[in-house]
């Protein structure tokens, strides 16, 4: 058992992953352009003027631009109507030089989420939500075509940071459709075996305790978690791989903002005794980005490589 006075864990940097994997992607989308003359395009779709979708925007944006993917953005009136946001959606579908769609989230009151997006093509699904691909991926010997990009960023870090998965007990808190939920198969696929905990489970603290590796993720399913699920040092088991999804803003005067972000997990605390651990910011949250601009080059290949 380590003690809390010497032990360090190592800090997964996830900013320096994804710069590698950007520059994989950019590496093999020049040589896409120069046999074949045609690069990957991802066509974002932006309903509205909130500014952290905007924000959001952006940065794809020019994360697609700093790889040399083209980048198609349709930006529609928050009054627009579903026949046609699904009408723009079906026009992407059909346009040879889009090889991925994505559909900024959340989409105002008035429209169907999860019919806009089980329009979206298949084979264009970069963020891996159509029911198919999140199906697929809860079967076994099924593979889906895109697995979305945050579950899979988390298994990119622990793989690159060369930490084995298979016979391991983890643990997902949170159980979203985004994160929490396709994280849970992805994990079982790679032969964890898998506990969820979330808003309803009785006595968290014990399971967390026995875990291998702990994914936090509550901050994006249950708004109630942010307090329940705070993960102190003290839960994590000695050694164990601490991934933290969650991102949650704390008043701070100190900073320009008024405030400051943090995980789902005590920092400070758990990296006594944590083996490895992801810091909020700069761990998870470049990845998912990367494997957005990951999942684009991969429908591309599949299209111009035929």
């Amino acid at each position: 058992m380590a003690s809390s006075s010497d032990h360090k864990a190592t800090v997964i940097d996830g900013k320096a992953v994804a710069h590698t994997i950007r520059s994989e992607i950019a590496d093999e989308v020049r040589q896409l352009s120069q046999k074949y003359g045609k690069v990957p395009g991802l066509a974002v779709v932006i309903v509205g003027h909130r500014k952290d979708s905007q924000s959001y925007v952006s940065m794809k944006r020019k994360a697609c631009a700093e790889v040399g993917i083209k980048s198609f953005d349709i930006g529609l009136p928050e009054q627009v109507s579903e026949a046609e946001l699904i009408s723009k959606v079906h026009e992407l579908n059909a346009n040879p030089d889009v090889h991925g769609i994505l559909v900024q989230l959340p989409l105002p009151k008035h429209l169907n989420e999860e019919k806009v997006l089980g329009e979206i093509s298949l084979e264009k699904d970069v963020d891996g939500f159509h029911p198919l691909n999140i199906g697929k991926l809860a079967m076994k010997g099924r593979e889906p075509l895109f697995l979305p990009c945050t579950p899979k960023g988390c298994l990119e870090l622990l793989s690159r940071s060369g930490i084995s998965i298979k016979g391991k007990k983890a643990v997902v808190v949170g159980r979203s459709n985004i994160v929490g939920l396709p994280v849970s198969l992805l994990l079982l696929k790679e032969d964890a075996t898998v506990t969820i905990v979330h808003s309803r489970t009785k006595e968290p603290e014990k399971i967390i305790r026995e875990a291998d590796m702990v994914l936090p993720c509550s901050r994006t399913s249950e708004p109630s978690g942010i307090k329940e699920f705070f993960i102190q040092g003290s839960w994590i088991k000695s050694g164990a791989a601490v991934i933290d999804v969650g991102t949650n803003a704390v008043d701070d005067r100190t900073k320009k903002s008024g405030y400051r972000l943090v995980g789902d997990v005590d920092f400070k605390e758990a990296s006594k005794v944590a083996g490895w651990i992801t810091p909020v910011p700069g761990g998870v949250g470049p990845m998912t980005v990367a494997m957005l601009l990951k999942n684009t080059l991969d429908g591309a290949k599949r299209v111009i490589e035929q």
